[in-house]
């Protein structure tokens, strides 16, 4: 068995359905001839991303993979890897290397030696009988613990290298770990005693489908629930006990219950400080639980009183169950959701004239809220981009099922949204996947449309065009007065069609729903969608700040 052959059966018996990947890569031909499906993108982070959304949609059993060039594909697809590393996804990556005799000369790039800062784990094939033991711990580094990608690169002289003998490979074990009963029984009692407590929930919910034991626990002890962005639709936003999801923007709920609370909960998160995600508020009276699955997150940016390390769904198990020793029914939460529905509909009120704006150029508050009452919410699969759509579309969007919002935000790649609306298609071809994005965003992975055309992925792109880059105004204003830094165009409906798609432009408020509606169904009858709607320079955003 030939090296190149050997990989793609293991990535075939690990359960690998797809491959993603930018040419040229000799995996690729050898995993079609297994029956893996390559799908071949414009660029490669684009590829990267698409493979991202397999892994996040699966919660890690259909893990993502991703294939490229030695040389530039491998420096091209840096910022895709960088991207998966800061939100703990595992994608395998198997990049092409440099012919052993010159891979570590000069300038040549080499990809596991460069890229281990982003990668869970790098290491180079430099002898064919190594395949499996390599492959192994890539794959035990990509189904075990925190999630990150995991690097195998093959030297272009290696591919069709024999190995002796027959290929000696089982799947991976995938083992779970669970927190310190004591950790537990000091959470459990410290959250049953708290005066005002909330859970905030990350995505390592989403990675343990550990859904059905975090409503149990707000509801068993009436606790209010918010999510990261990452951690966005692991609760039922039309729940009574949500709060809504924390990143740049921020629902005055959230932030009103993060400032009351005295403990908070932290499930499946880092607590990462970061510019992009709801800031935790400060003070002596705060006390944090911090549950996770990484040791390193404890205390790394704020101080845990409780520190629960371990797979969410195993930690809310034994919470649940040394809570069950002293809660014995539900506690009342009438209180609590009445305080929630009244600040929810007092915030909302705020933001009606936004959301339901008939101005022209359009408000994109009123795209995104005729788009929520316009798509089946449960059956759709949405995700935001980097910048404005992002903080425009979390804090409305009103999430009801698990992972039927894909959230991002550790580091911010504009484009980053078009390849997870495609991967999501790729997982779940029954349901509506969108994009939400910029007319910056587009700049950047436009081009990758036609490779949902070409892939047949029938996903709907929704653009918010202010021919601007409008978060960029404030921070700009001589350029933007001088030299028109800021301004950007372009015709992004028009080209939606060149690639053989449905493009159509939008300009009134009264044709934003019948635009959706006709994009639905050409989504339904295989045909992918760019709506392109001409929206204002808004800038305003529902950004709260932590009490002093």
């Amino acid at each position: 068995m030939k090296v190149g052959e050997a990989i793609a059966e293991i990535m075939k018996r690990e359960g690998v359905q797809m491959l993603t990947a930018y040419p040229v890569n000799h995996l690729i031909e050898f995993a079609a001839a297994l029956d893996i499906r390559p799908i071949i993108v414009r660029q490669e982070r684009i590829g990267l991303h698409m493979a991202d959304a397999i892994s996040r949609l699966t919660s890690g059993e259909k893990l993502g993979a991703f294939c490229m060039q030695h040389g530039p594909g491998t420096e091209n697809s840096y910022g895709g890897i960088a991207q998966a590393y800061s939100e703990s996804i595992p994608i395998l990556v198997v990049p092409g290397g440099y012919p052993r005799r010159s891979a570590h000369i000069g300038a040549n790039y080499n990809a596991s030696r460069e890229m281990r800062g982003i990668a869970k784990i790098a290491e180079p094939v430099t002898l064919p009988g190594e395949v499996a033991n390599i492959m192994r711990r890539a794959f035990s580094a990509l189904r075990n613990g925190r999630g990150g990608p995991a690097i195998v690169e093959v030297p272009a002289d290696l591919w069709n290298a024999e190995i002796e003998g027959e290929l000696d490979y089982k799947p991976v074990v995938v083992t779970k770990s669970g927190p310190d009963p004591n950790a537990v029984r000091a959470a459990a009692k410290l959250l049953a005693d708290a005066r005002s407590p909330v859970i905030y929930a990350g995505q390592g919910v989403h990675w343990a489908k550990a859904w059905p034991q975090l409503r149990r626990l707000a509801e068993l002890l009436a606790i209010p629930v918010c999510t990261s962005l990452e951690g966005k639709s692991s609760f039922p936003e039309d729940h009574k006990l949500a709060l809504g999801s924390g990143g740049v923007a921020v629902p005055k709920p959230v932030r009103h219950w993060l400032d009351k609370a005295d403990v908070i909960f932290g499930i499946g998160c880092s607590f990462t400080e970061t510019a992009f995600g709801v800031p935790m508020p400060k003070g002596k009276d705060k006390k944090f639980i911090h549950a996770t699955l990484d040791p390193n997150h404890l205390n790394k940016d704020l101080y845990a009183t409780v520190g629960l390390v371990g797979d969410a769904g195993l930690t809310l198990d034994a919470l649940l169950a040394e809570l069950g020793k002293t809660v014995t029914s539900p506690r009342d939460a009438a209180r609590v959701a009445s305080e929630i529905a009244e600040m929810r509909q007092a915030w909302l009120k705020e933001w009606m004239p936004k959301l339901t704006s008939n101005e022209a150029p359009l408000s994109p508050y009123r795209v995104i809220w005729d788009l929520l009452h316009t798509v089946d919410v449960a059956d759709t699969i949405i995700t935001h981009d980097a910048g404005s759509p992002r903080d425009q579309l979390s804090p409305f969007w009103v999430s009801k099922v698990p992972l039927s919002y894909i959230g991002w935000g550790k580091t911010t790649q504009l484009g980053y949204g078009l390849g997870l609306a495609m991967g999501a298609k790729l997982v779940h071809p029954d349901k509506l996947c969108i994009n939400v994005w910029g007319d910056a965003a587009i700049g950047f992975t436009g081009m990758d449309f036609e490779t949902a055309v070409r892939e047949r992925i029938p996903i709907m792109s929704v653009l918010l065009n202010n021919f601007s880059m409008a978060i960029e105004l404030a921070v700009m204003p001589i350029s933007t007065k001088k030299f028109r830094s800021t301004d950007i165009s372009g015709d992004y409906a028009a080209m939606a069609r060149a690639f053989g798609g449905y493009g159509e432009r939008v300009t009134q408020p009264a044709d934003i729903v019948p635009a959706i509606r006709r994009g639905i169904e050409q989504t339904r009858k295989g045909v992918p969608v760019l709506l392109e709607f001409i929206t204002a320079k808004e800038t305003t955003i529902s950004r709260y700040l932590p009490e002093k």
